[in-house]
């Protein structure tokens, strides 16, 4: 890690109050309430209870009173290291996600409110296996992750709407991106344990999504014209939620350029698959504003394919005249 995870942030300020959904949202929850009851359950059915202790080694712990941490102790190094800290410190924002979802879905009933809590409680657990891992095997100075941290939940993360469409978008192709970089991060890391345990968060992530995926697609049975505009604007603006984190720009670079989430991964990945789920380029009877969405996403989604190719030969150019090292 670097030193501008240490990077002191400005005063805190009085929280906000917690952002609702409005009166065409709070309809929609209530039509989509079967469905997310039912959509509740089969998850309830098919996650499978884990537990963090069971996938640290901690027979490798020791005291850092007794023995401080040194840069040589990491077993990772490198783009493995700027990975998993990326990783951690987005799980670490939960505080803030809970609040922008219970204000998106949280005045709906029942299932809604179930979801939200099983949901939160599940998260929870990505955040502490990731530090118990990193913290028993060294592989990260313990106080630069916790100065790391605190800077991160003192910025906490914000969306500029709050329209319960929006968000159900975001969330679906954001869980399926974070499911990627999770999994590729721990293959990536060439240690079997880091490995185990990225599969299991990733295997969670996965099971987020689906839900998120199918219960916008019923919305999309119901508002289908007011649907698309949402998904399309959330394409359009979509920012992993980890972009708050001190040199986040530069170490996404790093990790693009490692293949462990890249502009291909993202659109081949990421995107189309959910939107081919949703047959987004197949609904009919959209109004005219939806109608414009939709050729906006077809023209952003060509320009992510010429940029991803462009990425693509600049990283061969640079592997063939051995101006890039692998490192990790």
């Amino acid at each position: 890690m670097t030193d501008d995870s240490a990077r002191p942030v400005a005063p805190i300020s009085p929280p906000a109050p917690a952002p609702r959904a409005g009166a065409d949202d709070l309809a929609l929850l209530n039509e989509l309430e079967p469905e997310a009851a039912r959509l509740y359950d089969r998850h309830a059915r098919v996650a499978q209870e884990w537990f963090p202790h069971d996938y640290i080694p901690y027979r490798l712990g020791r005291d850092f009173d007794k023995e401080p941490w040194t840069p040589d102790q990491p077993r990772l190094t490198g783009v493995a290291q700027i990975s998993f800290e990326v990783n951690l410190l987005t799980e670490d924002n939960l505080p803030s996600y809970h609040r922008l979802i219970h204000g998106m879905f949280g005045a709906g009933d029942g299932a809604w409110i179930n979801w939200i809590g099983r949901w939160t409680a599940e998260e929870g657990r990505h955040a502490i296996v990731l530090r118990d891992y990193l913290t028993v095997t060294r592989n990260l100075d313990p106080v630069a992750l916790e100065r790391g941290r605190m800077t991160q939940l003192q910025q906490g993360y914000d969306r500029d709407t709050i329209d319960t469409l929006r968000g159900l978008a975001y969330v679906a192709f954001q869980e399926l991106a974070t499911r990627i970089s999770h999994k590729n991060t721990g293959r990536y890391s060439q240690d079997p344990v880091a490995d185990k345990i990225m599969t299991r968060i990733a295997a969670d992530e996965n099971l987020h999504m689906v839900f998120y995926r199918d219960i916008l697609g019923a919305a999309l049975k119901i508002q289908p014209s007011r649907a698309v505009q949402a998904i399309v604007a959330e394409v359009l603006a979509f920012e992993m939620p980890g972009n708050g984190i001190p040199g986040f720009l530069r170490k996404a670079a790093a990790i693009a350029k490692a293949g462990i989430y890249d502009i291909r991964i993202h659109r081949d990945e990421v995107l189309m698959p959910i939107l081919r789920h949703w047959r987004i380029f197949e609904l009919t009877g959209l109004d005219a504003a939806a109608e414009e969405a939709r050729k906006r996403l077809a023209e952003h989604l060509d320009k992510l394919e010429v940029a991803a190719k462009r990425f693509e030969e600049k990283m061969a150019l640079a592997n063939s005249t051995g101006r890039l090292v692998r490192v990790g």
